[in-house]
């Protein structure tokens, strides 16, 4: 929610230092797989800096047209498209379109509020309908924000397989399109999804003492993006890069800022 609520380490630190937006496993069949140590930006607010040197971006989908992912395709760049995938957010086009049975609690940010993840067939066509956003403006990946909804007080009696269901379904929607898919957070539920997602996004996993959680995904030879907001870099720096996480520093609102390790 944009927050928190066995490899060798030599063979984790050649990944890294060799790892590419366009380093796809040839076996993988035909959508993007980024592998551990990839470099990325995240920027969910304020004028897109397209000028930072990594081989992924991490928009926002609904904010950028299909030429500004053409143009970071041009530059050579992979490019995910962010959606809230387990929550409402009043601010979007096709807020109308979900109805008041499905929405709960707030999530902590203003004009959101968790969905009943039970409810998937009110939620599968309008995620589907967002994921087409997303292919139709040539995004390589999706990263579906609020998937740990089970964790939180969300006004529904939501259950962990009610999560594992609902994960999947995502994860199959983008995969139907011919797009990768990140498991957002969810960390309990990582030994059961890494085989559904092509990489995972983590918030906050050095400041709580869990980015070893992370494991299944590099030895699966799939990327960690990860960000920490309150530590300083050289608090979870040497730590990511013997995990083989790619790590950075941000400030809560995602703009352009960014100390990577």
């Amino acid at each position: 929610m944009r927050r928190r609520p066995a490899l060798s380490t030599a063979l984790l630190l050649l990944l890294a230092g060799c790892a590419s937006a366009n380093d796809d496993d040839p076996e993988a069949g035909d959508h993007w797989r980024p592998r551990p140590g990839t470099a990325w930006q995240w920027q969910l607010s304020g004028r897109l800096d397209t000028s930072v040197d990594v081989p992924v971006y991490d928009i926002d989908g609904f904010d950028h047209t299909g030429a500004t992912v053409a143009g970071l395709h041009e530059d050579g760049r992979k490019v995910i498209c962010y959606l809230s995938t387990g929550a409402w957010e009043d601010f979007r086009p096709d807020a109308d379109k979900f109805p008041e049975s499905v929405l709960g609690r707030g999530n902590g940010w203003e004009g959101e509020r968790w969905l009943d993840i039970r409810a998937t067939d009110v939620l599968e066509p309008l995620m589907a309908e967002r994921i087409d956003m997303c292919r139709e403006k040539g995004f390589d990946a999706v990263e579906p924000d609020n998937m740990d909804g089970y964790r939180n007080e969300t006004g529904f009696p939501l259950t962990a397989d009610d999560q594992l269901r609902y994960n999947r379904l995502i994860a199959k929607l983008a995969h139907d399109r011919g797009m990768a898919v990140g498991l957002k957070n969810d960390l309990d539920q990582i030994p059961q999804l890494v085989d559904d997602f092509d990489f995972a996004v983590n918030e906050q996993c050095a400041q709580y003492n869990e980015c070893a959680d992370n494991q299944p995904f590099i030895d699966a030879d799939k990327a960690v993006f990860h960000v920490e907001y309150e530590l300083p870099a050289d608090r979870f720096c040497a730590e990511s890069r013997e995990l083989g996480l790619s790590s950075m520093l941000k400030k809560y609102e995602l703009g352009v800022w960014r100390e990577a390790c």
